[in-house]
């Protein structure tokens, strides 16, 4: 392998991860839209969940799509990395551009297909983007450019909720409490008409194209053909892994603002939720971050001192983006506490993906275990919103694992994990079913309101992730594969 081969091309993954930054500035938006629906159009929790439904099932649609389309003829081979890429973000464009046709006709469905589309779209850009972010460089720092992806794509999701906010609600003494449709308008104009201007520049970029380098690769994989999930217990339970990690993440923000309008958790409104998203997707862009250290080679003490610096930073960019959209955040100040636990609980995991996951798994449902039994909620909803932290670096730790002793079918098996992101789409739906109860059993369950009780679900989400940390390793173990490291990065 020549030196270039070695070194980051800083240049190319730069352009990159622009890409990564897209999908979490959408991801927050969906968040801030979920409470808009429900209020405009009389939705119930379970039916303002479709916007996640509608956003995360395209992922498994696209998924599929490009899987069988593969069989027959490998896409990224017959056209390359670049193109694939481009043609992702003119249909996340297309997807954008729908939502003025849906607001102007007042239509709940046509929104959710204008969401779909662009998930459609995220799709395409997801296969290419996380497989060519590790090929931009030597293999043994693939997974920390993946992390340092992962850390654009969380500072998207914290700022676009803040971003999204202003637009549609304005800012300072000018807030306005009720939101018309046609606000929508105009941010999605200005998204798509980034997708296109982004798409562009990836076209004409000097990114070299692996696909074509790797066309040896290829037909050795041809020759591997014959692969069943069920030979590879690693990857079946990875599978679920990655489902019940992204419902996980999803389902937790999706229900919040269900959550802060009651009246137990203070009947915060649609216009004043976003500080509250910022600081969860935040949580995540904190996480990220602290893994994201191990890409720069440094001293053992430098590493040290940014595991601490970096996230104080990332916290500082939470309370800026707020500060500078004028919301009011001194209840935040209470939150490095839990920082400094996920700072402890990385340092103990250290870089095994095993221990790291069923080490972070615990903590999260320790969490959700004390939002639900904390008797004010002031400091229960940190509890919620810190499960952001604890998910931050899972992905690539379930990734890692899933993937261990696939050997030439690890790109088949990549494919089937993307899939999985639906997960994001289908668990939401089932704490928003749970939240439902309220209305027909207004005294709640166990002293507290259904809305708070349904923080179960992630609850036992984060059961079943800490149990494939535990196991998976156990799994490679018997197949004689070597243990597994990674440090934290995110989908």
């Amino acid at each position: 392998m020549s030196s270039e081969n070695v070194q980051t091309k800083w240049g190319q993954f730069i352009s990159l991860i622009i890409v990564f930054f897209f999908w979490g500035f959408v991801g927050s938006a969906n968040d801030i839209l979920i409470p808009v629906f429900k209020k405009v159009f009389t939705l119930s929790q379970v039916q303002s969940q479709l916007v996640a439904w509608a956003f995360y099932a395209a992922y498994f649609v696209g998924s599929i799509i490009f899987f069988l389309v593969s069989l027959k003829s490998d896409v990224l081979q017959k056209f390359g990395y670049k193109k694939t890429l481009s043609a992702g973000l003119i249909l996340s464009a297309v997807g954008s551009f729908l939502f003025v046709p849906a607001a102007t006709m007042e239509s709940f469905p046509f929104f959710l297909t204008a969401l779909f589309t662009v998930g459609l779209g995220f799709s395409i850009q997801q296969i290419v983007a996380n497989p060519l972010a590790i090929k931009m460089g030597s293999p043994t720092t693939g997974a920390h450019r993946l992390t340092l992806a992962g850390g654009v794509n969380s500072f998207g999701t914290t700022i676009g909720a803040i971003l999204l906010g202003i637009a549609l609600f304005g800012m300072g003494d000018n807030k306005k409490t009720n939101l018309s449709l046609e606000d929508i308008k105009l941010p999605f104009i200005i998204l798509g008409l980034a997708f296109i201007l982004v798409a562009i520049f990836m076209y004409f970029s000097k990114i070299e194209d692996p696909a074509k380098i790797d066309e040896e690769e290829a037909k050795l994989e041809q020759k591997h053909a014959k692969f069943s999930i069920l030979d590879y217990p690693q990857l079946y339970l990875g599978m679920l892994g990655i489902f019940i990690y992204v419902g996980t993440e999803v389902t937790i923000i999706s229900n919040l603002p269900a959550l802060l309008k009651t009246n137990e958790f203070g009947n915060i409104l649609e216009d004043a939720i976003s500080p509250f998203i910022a600081l969860y997707w935040g949580s995540l862009m904190i996480g990220r971050w602290n893994g994201g250290v191990n890409v720069f080679n440094t001293s053992n003490l430098v590493n040290t001192a940014l595991k601490f610096i970096v996230p104080a930073l990332a916290f500082g960019v939470i309370i800026g983006a707020n500060v500078f959209a004028a919301h009011d955040v001194s209840s935040f100040y209470i939150y490095p506490i839990w920082i400094l636990l996920f700072i402890a609980v990385s340092f103990v995991g250290g870089k095994n993906a095993g221990k790291t996951l069923m080490l972070f798994g615990i903590s999260g449902l320790l969490m959700m275990v004390a939002g639900l039994v904390c008797p004010d909620t002031e400091i229960a909803k940190f509890f919620f919103i810190s499960g952001g932290l604890f998910l931050s670096i899972m992905w690539p730790s379930i990734f890692d694992l899933a993937i261990a002793g696939l050997g030439r079918n690890t790109g088949k098996a990549s494919s089937f994990l993307i899939m999985m992101i639906l997960g994001g789409g289908v668990i939401p739906l089932v704490q928003g079913s749970i939240c439902d109860l309220d209305a027909t059993h207004p005294n709640g369950i166990l002293g507290i309101t259904y809305t708070h009780f349904s923080y179960i679900v992630p609850l036992l989400g984060f059961a079943y992730l800490a149990f494939y940390g535990f196991y998976c390793p156990k799994i490679l173990k018997s197949q004689g594969v070597s243990h597994v490291q990674s440090e934290g990065g995110g989908h």
